[in-house]
């Protein structure tokens, strides 16, 4: 058993496949009692079975995209064990297409599934935390919360917007003993959800996400930025365009323009 982990009840969203579902098996490795959630309850229920410690998770279906029911999600999840320790927010979708063939209606979609869902969540379970004195989010953004490259501007933007948010919150909720990790992914080789700029969905993922790092990899690192209780850590290849990337936008962010200009369209 991991002595940070130990007993610590941790609820993770999107639960059901990629970083979810490899954080689920390694928590529960580690002795966590988790709550589960996603659409897709099939998914859970092997996700669950296929934990270390199954008598210890608990499933709640959940749909983030269903704005009016979220809060009410939170009193439940609280129930399942009688409090939560750690919120991981980590569903959400891709996108990909140019601003100028990307509906507005794809805009608010991507905004409301990983952004809004983040927040009425959050907000929802802050006063528990708050009475308890004690509370962890961990934020799932992205690489592309911190930059901008062609044909991910409503992805993007929902990303950067995290940041903005849970910034302000970690500023405001320390006094109570509540901690906010922002965790920026690179490319990781999952089976995340894409949408074009019409709002269809789209099964071919990109070649960085093909040969991304894997989900489990990076549970391993993101189980470690838990508990180094790190503000906003890269999760994925050490040497890799993306570490490279945040590098050069954070300290030379005129030649990170240039470059990025001349990227083109992404394969």
């Amino acid at each position: 058993m991991d002595k940070y982990f130990n007993n610590k009840i941790i609820w993770i969203t999107g639960a059901s496949s990629g970083i979810g579902e490899a954080l689920a098996w390694e928590l529960s490795r580690r002795g966590a009692k988790l709550i589960l959630s996603s659409r897709r309850i099939a998914e859970l229920e092997r996700v669950k079975n296929n934990c270390a410690h199954p008598d210890n998770v608990h499933i709640l279906p959940l749909d983030l995209t269903d704005s009016a029911n979220l809060e009410a999600k939170v009193p439940l999840a609280i129930a399942l064990f009688g409090h939560i320790d750690i919120m991981v927010h980590n569903g959400g979708i891709s996108q990909r297409a140019l601003v100028a063939e990307t509906d507005i209606a794809v805009h608010r979609e991507v905004m409301e599934l990983n952004y809004f869902s983040y927040i009425t969540l959050t907000k929802a379970l802050l006063p528990h935390f708050i009475a308890r004195g004690s509370g962890y989010f961990v934020v799932t953004s992205s690489v592309m919360g911190k930059i901008g490259t062609p044909m991910r501007a409503a992805y993007a933007a929902a990303k950067h917007a995290l940041h903005g948010y849970f910034d302000c919150l970690r500023a405001e909720v320390g006094q109570y003993g509540i901690k906010v990790t922002i965790l920026t992914p690179g490319y990781i080789h999952t089976p995340i959800a894409t949408i074009s700029g019409d709002g269809s969905f789209t099964s071919n993922k990109s070649e960085h996400i093909n040969a991304g790092f894997s989900a489990d990899k990076a549970a391993l690192q993101i189980i470690k930025a838990i508990q180094n209780e790190a503000y906003e850590p890269y999760i994925g290849k050490f040497i890799g365009e993306e570490r490279l990337a945040l590098f050069v936008k954070r300290f030379l962010p005129g030649l990170f323009t240039r470059l990025i200009s001349r990227f083109g369209t992404p394969k």
